[in-house]
């Protein structure tokens, strides 16, 4: 497969020496503006939301081969505090999606954009999609276009495309809730459909995160009842990736995720782009930001590592995925190359 010049470059500084991902998320919003919250009895303020994503990049991005930050608290805080040695990717979306009748509609975060994510220099755009494979048809059709309308400005600014998919229970479904985390009501089935609904290249997906198929607290140990049958979701779910893909880990516990990552890794999943699951028991001290800094240096830190000796042992490197089977060229390769590489958009 022929690869474009800045797709490639991406790829590879998002991913470590050996081309797996362990990529950590601080650009959660919600789930960070209700512990502020609740942990101090009134409205969180930018400062307070900044601080803890500060905290979370100093501890935890040495351990990472990339870093997720959010444009609004978290990379204004953190730009000068992040090793340039790390990936660097940014959120395109919005975190107050819109809930209608048919269902949930994701869109940009007003006056952001592909181009600007590639001008401040990050190596990947993040996307997050709702989506219900068997909701409205109309609001199936509105996700898709916008994954399709993104996948183009990434495809033209020359920039990875990293798409996150996420069930959700419907507006006449119990479990409403407008955190960002697990339906753990979902049907594994909705999981795998709704990768296929974007496996098709007109999406320009580089690389996907993807949720557990079944709810993370139903994923049983390796190797005892269950797992047999567990681990043919996630042999589907590998199946229907046509592109390198990690595990999100939708606020699941440690021990938890760490089982959902040894599954996916037998499937081919490529790494992980977690956030609570390493970071979550740490920031529970908040406002107390020593003691979420001491939490992260320790038990965070050290679970990081522990699932990055699970990755290094048993994920499959990006460039060993079927998509590249025939290798990786790159595009336009040979002496017209400076010729017939594009240049950016005209505005």
């Amino acid at each position: 497969m022929h690869v474009s010049s800045g797709k490639l470059w991406s790829m590879r500084r998002l991913a470590d020496d050996n081309g797996r991902f362990k990529m950590v998320a601080a650009d959660q919003r919600p789930p960070i503006f209700s512990l502020v919250r609740q942990r101090k009895g009134g409205e969180a303020t930018y400062d307070e939301v900044a601080s803890v994503k500060e905290a979370l990049v100093d501890a935890l991005s040495p351990a990472a081969s990339a870093v997720l930050l959010d444009p609004i608290w978290a990379f204004p805080r953190c730009a000068a505090r992040l090793d340039p040695r790390k990936g660097l990717l940014v959120t395109l979306e919005d975190h107050a999606f819109e809930e209608t009748a048919g269902g949930r509609l994701s869109r940009e975060i007003g006056d952001w954009s592909v181009g600007k994510i590639r001008r401040l220099g990050a190596e990947g755009v993040k996307v997050l999609a709702w989506y219900r494979p068997d909701g409205d048809p109309g609001v199936c059709e509105r996700q898709q276009e916008f994954v399709e309308r993104v996948g183009r400005a990434c495809a033209a600014n020359d920039i990875c495309f990293l798409l996150e998919l996420l069930v959700y229970p419907l507006p006449n479904e119990a479990g409403q809730t407008k955190d960002y985390i697990e339906h753990s009501a979902k049907r594994p089935e909705l999981v795998i459909r709704s990768l296929e609904a974007f496996a098709d290249p007109r999406f320009g997906v580089d690389i996907f995160k993807l949720e557990s198929p079944l709810a993370a607290a139903d994923v049983p140990e390796p190797g005892t009842d269950g797992a047999a049958e567990c681990q043919r979701w996630f042999d589907a779910l590998g199946r229907a990736a046509t592109r390198p893909w990690v595990m999100l880990s939708a606020g699941a516990e440690m021990q938890q995720f760490r089982r959902i990552l040894s599954y996916a890794y037998r499937a081919g999943a490529s790494g992980y782009l977690a956030g609570r699951a390493i970071w979550w028991k740490a920031a529970q001290a908040f406002p107390d930001l020593a003691a979420v800094d001491a939490g992260l240096r320790g038990e965070g830190l050290a679970y990081m590592n522990e699932i990055n000796v699970l990755t290094d042992a048993m994920a499959k490197p990006w460039t060993d995925h079927p998509a590249f089977g025939d290798g990786i060229g790159l595009e336009y390769g040979g002496p017209d190359f400076y010729r017939q590489y594009k240049d950016f958009p005209r505005s």
